[in-house]
């Protein structure tokens, strides 16, 4: 598939220019035709019955799963379908045995959902330890380094800045988490949409992401594990192979994982998604992006009053570009670029709110994050719509 016929299977496109997939993608319409060809067609639960519906459905969702896995290169872990990349991350940080005195690393650049589980375990004496960026937003190695210790129980960061899109050394990080003797999570949510991912190649233990920022349903994602070393934050129907009055035995694989009914036509639709992005090439999205940030970054800072926050086009980053205009709040700048051309921006702190304030942004920024069906002509009328509000406060 070439990326530039890929717009028509999102209609949405067609009535207004859509800059905020870092929050959610659009959905093309084989991903929804999956999802509905499992309701009318073999609607059932999985791993439950041996009626033919039921034994189609559970086919379905296994093969999914395996799909999905397969498209984070994961086939030698053990993936489990989450809700969303929240979820992943707080099944984790319930589900290793902390002790007083562990400590956990994380940075500044984090997502809240990457960020406040590990927060709250110092109620059971786990010590948090946070390393910040510079002013551009970019992370010096040394100083994660530096306090990864001997009793770092983990180290969690994001692959890629959900503010700034600043891509950051996972596998260096890996390496350094390896020589200490911590485990490693990684917060895939921004990455797996954008760039080609392979877990195995990062090193990591753990890797969240959800299916809602790769043209996915919402109310999907994944947990993978290089060792299903974690455990369940729930028991139930599905996760268990045997019970008796007296207790339980866990199932194996992922299914222990999986507690109650899992979002069986979220993850076929999650599947279609990776095969959709897989048919364009995961090469080919990145140079797309890439080539529109780069446009799009350029533009915002020849404008006045405009500053474009975060490391410039040459960085290794996905499509995702923060500004500020002089004397506007991010709110006013997103609603009249709505109202005026129709350009929808996220705005505000975006879940980031420590990282806002290290920055010095106290109203955080507006966000413009580019996709597949993002074209050039879009960028344009962006840059035109910033440049018209820039004359304006001149």
């Amino acid at each position: 598939m070439k990326i530039e016929d890929c717009r028509t299977d999102f209609p949405i496109t067609r009535d207004l220019v859509y800059l905020d997939s870092a929050a959610t993608s659009l959905t093309p319409k084989p991903v929804v035709k999956a999802m509905v060809e499992y309701d009318l067609r073999y609607r059932a639960n999985v791993g439950r019955g041996v009626h033919r519906l039921a034994a189609v459905a559970t086919h379905r969702y296994r093969d999914a799963r395996d799909a999905v896995r397969s498209f984070v290169g994961g086939e030698n872990g053990t993936l489990a379908m989450t809700r969303n990349t929240t979820e992943a991350i707080g099944m984790v940080a319930a589900g290793l045995p902390w002790q007083r005195g562990d400590r956990v690393v994380t940075t500044l650049l984090e997502h809240h959902s990457n960020l406040l589980p590990w927060l709250r375990l110092r109620e059971h004496g786990v010590a948090v330890d946070i390393v910040r960026p510079d002013a551009e937003g970019n992370l010096d190695l040394a100083d994660l380094e530096a306090v990864v210790r001997d009793d770092t129980r983990l180290v969690a960061v994001t692959h890629a800045s959900n503010v700034l899109g600043t891509v950051l050394p996972v596998r260096e990080i890996a390496g350094i988490c390896h020589d200490r003797g911590a485990r490693f999570l990684v917060d895939g949510a921004q990455s797996v949409p954008h760039l080609p991912i392979d877990v195995a190649a990062i090193g990591c233990d753990y890797f969240c992401f959800s299916g809602h920022k790769m043209l996915g349903p919402t109310g999907t994602g994944g947990l993978w594990m290089r060792r299903q070393d974690l455990e369940p934050l729930f028991v139930g129907g599905g996760a268990v192979e045997s019970v008796t009055a007296g207790g339980y035995t866990l199932a194996p694989g992922e299914e222990r994982y999986e507690a109650g009914t899992p979002p069986i036509a979220g993850t076929i639709g999650l599947a279609r998604a990776a095969a959709y992005l897989r048919e364009i090439g995961m090469d080919t999205v990145r140079r797309h992006e890439e080539r529109l940030c780069a446009r799009l970054i350029d533009g915002l800072a020849a404008l006045d009053g405009v500053t474009v926050v975060g490391p410039d086009a040459e960085a290794e980053r996905i499509g995702v570009v923060s500004f500020t205009v002089e004397g506007m709040h991010p709110h006013e700048v997103a609603q009249i670029l709505d109202e005026a051309a129709a350009v929808l921006v996220r705005s505000g702190d975006h879940c980031c709110m420590p990282l806002m304030r290290h920055l010095g942004l106290v109203h955080g920024t507006v966000r413009a994050s580019a996709y597949i069906y993002t074209t050039e002509e879009e960028i344009e009328l962006l840059l035109a719509t910033v440049e018209e509000l820039s004359r304006r406060i001149a």
